[in-house]
């Protein structure tokens, strides 16, 4: 059922670098048209660096890695387009849905269809009051399962930053940041949290990537995290302040479930006056740039 695009997969056989790209930050996190043009944006970036491409979403029930112009249009202009992690990908596929893929599915099906390499903005992780509503990202326990490299700027700020850390750890997942003893904080160049390893280049990243094949290590990712650049980070003071604000109101407004990081995150936007969004941004274009030259480096280009 997987749908491989031929670029995707004349790369993939040629062992020519690819690097995987989530479609949700098209469907539902960006408004309309700025997203497409965005989507356009990255892959831009891919090519540049030498890469091909694999933009992964779900269109009329068939998972796809790799979508040409006319899919990507879809996948940025279609009403309804759902929001897909990957213990939906099986229902969206008997019931011939289109979704977007999170984290979660897009690192799924990179890894079914042989691309090593991923690019996103950032994790979903461990929630705050998790004691409560014990309520955590798929993401981490997929991770867990999924030899895939994910090259991303942190996990979100709105989260539980330490306890993602910590639960990351428990389930094996290797983290290392990217010219930097510092857990990156999504839109902050530092979460306040430090890692245990640094990685100086792709080269690194890739001669890592070989020794979890050559030791037969259990199938999990490699978290490669790559700070925003500080002249590009929110200010750090505007983003305590908001991010308060964004939680009381939350608490206030009894958001809970999947509702509670839309609202947390537009509540960001509109009151940093579109900032956070910016630093959003740049976090994902020096990802998407680092994973091309991951996955050069991976192939030997």
């Amino acid at each position: 059922m997987l749908v491989v695009s031929e670029e995707v997969r004349e790369a993939i056989e040629a062992r020519r670098p690819v690097v995987a790209l989530e479609s949700t930050i098209i469907a539902h996190g960006l408004p309309r048209p700025r997203n497409l043009r965005v989507a356009r944006e990255l892959e831009a970036v891919v090519r540049e660096e030498g890469a091909v491409p694999a933009t992964i979403a779900v269109l009329d029930g068939r998972p796809r890695v790799g979508l040409d112009e006319e899919q990507l249009e879809r996948v940025a202009n279609e009403d309804g387009i759902r929001k897909l992690g990957h213990r939906d990908l099986p229902l969206a596929v008997a019931s011939r849905a289109s979704g977007a893929t999170t984290v979660s599915a897009t690192a799924l099906l990179a890894a079914l269809a042989g691309v090593r390499v991923f690019a996103t903005g950032g994790l979903g992780g461990v929630h705050r009051e998790w004691t409560v509503t014990q309520d955590e990202s798929a993401d981490l326990g997929l991770l867990a399962r999924t030899r895939i490299t994910v090259v991303c700027a942190g996990v979100k700020s709105i989260l539980d930053v330490p306890a993602t850390l910590q639960r990351l750890e428990t389930l094996g997942v290797a983290v290392a940041g990217y010219r930097t003893g510092r857990f990156p904080g999504f839109y902050l160049s530092d979460s306040g949290h430090p890692v245990d390893w640094t990685l100086e280049s792709p080269g690194q990243v890739a001669d890592v990537m070989r020794a979890q094949d050559s030791l037969g290590v259990p199938e999990s990712a490699l978290i490669v995290a790559n700070p925003v650049p500080q002249e590009d980070q929110l200010d750090p003071a505007l983003h305590a302040r908001v991010l308060a604000e964004a939680l009381d109101a939350c608490a206030a407004e009894k958001v809970t479930g999947q509702a509670v990081t839309p609202f947390l995150l537009d509540h960001l936007v509109r009151h940093t006056d579109g900032a956070s969004l910016s630093a959003n941004l740049a976090a994902v274009r020096g990802n998407v740039r680092l994973a091309a030259r991951i996955a050069s480096a991976w192939t030997g280009e």
